[in-house]
């Protein structure tokens, strides 16, 4: 049920998040609140237990419930880039296999302090798709889009900045020279604001634990408190010479510090996609295979309340 119990102080009615009652000489939290109607107990009072995990893979609002202070994110990732898709150069004796896509910014297992009953914005950095960009057959691949948490009070809590994708320059079609390949690139951190490290909150089972020793705090695919890091560049892609020579793509950037794979770069079909903010696979040449798709971002959260 809802915690929302008001008090008259000085004239004025204030809501009551915590109350305390003294037993033996010391005060102890209440967690229950009941009062007799009609011969009948009825509940008034809860203290506030953290909400269930929820996974935002498209951007949404949701409001931040009554009693809750703190939002807790397992884990956020920007999105993908995209791989860069494969060229064939049959007549001029070489192919090349196209880089693969870079990987998002992260965040994991930190808590911010938020206001109780304001907006939140989750916005959420779509995986780069297009692998084909420009002319052939110099092709750069789509970035990755941003993942962010914001509140209408509390301001920009971070900006996970997704991966960059690859690119070519230089090869002319079909007989001229070869293209030379270039580096895609990991997104950044930044708007990362101050998380909290200390307090104690209450669980879904009623238990109360601190910060940052509970287990909760340290779930998910990174298993470190108070996490965050830049994304990497996937494998830049190469090029053969020689007559029916052949080569694969290369592969896309593991998001989370690498604790998910990027796509896989094949030889003669679509690279691979990458998932949760990788970077999609490179695709190689013979015929020209396009790269995978990056990876999409995503926001796992719940709210606290944190005293």
């Amino acid at each position: 049920m809802a915690s929302q119990w008001f008090v008259k102080v000085s004239g004025a009615f204030k809501e009551v998040n915590e109350a305390f009652v003294k037993v033996s000489g010391s005060w102890k939290e209440v967690q229950e609140g009941y009062i007799k109607v009609s011969g009948a107990w009825k509940q008034f009072y809860q203290a506030f237990v953290a909400t269930a995990f929820v996974t935002q893979s498209s951007t949404t609002t949701v409001t931040v419930p009554t009693g809750a202070n703190a939002i807790h994110v397992r884990q956020a990732v920007g999105g993908g880039a995209a791989g860069v898709s494969g060229a064939e150069y049959d007549k001029s004796g070489g192919e090349s296999g196209g880089t693969g896509g870079g990987s998002g910014a992260y965040v994991a297992n930190k808590v911010f302090t938020v206001a109780e009953g304001e907006t939140i914005t989750l916005t959420i950095g779509a995986g780069g798709t297009n692998s084909q960009q420009g002319s052939y057959p110099n092709y750069n691949a789509e970035d990755g889009s941003t993942t962010e948490l914001a509140g209408s009070s509390t301001g920009t809590l971070f900006t996970l900045a997704g991966g960059g994708g690859g690119g070519s320059s230089g090869g002319t079609s079909p007989n001229g020279s070869m293209r030379t390949n270039s580096a895609s690139s990991g997104g950044a951190v930044s708007n990362l604001a101050t998380a909290l490290t200390s307090g104690s909150f209450k669980e879904t089972d009623g238990s109360t634990v601190s910060i940052p020793s509970a287990s909760s705090l340290v779930g998910g695919v990174i298993t470190s408190f108070n996490q965050s890091g830049s994304g990497v560049a996937g494998t830049t892609g190469e090029n053969c010479i020689g007559d029916n020579c052949q080569i694969a793509g290369k592969n896309g950037a593991a998001s989370y510090n690498g604790a998910v794979s990027g796509g896989a770069g094949n030889f003669g079909s679509t690279g691979g996609s990458g998932t949760t903010g990788s970077g999609g696979g490179g695709g190689g040449a013979q015929p020209q295979s396009a790269g995978g798709a990056g990876g999409t971002g995503e926001i796992i959260y719940r709210f606290l309340r944190v005293t």
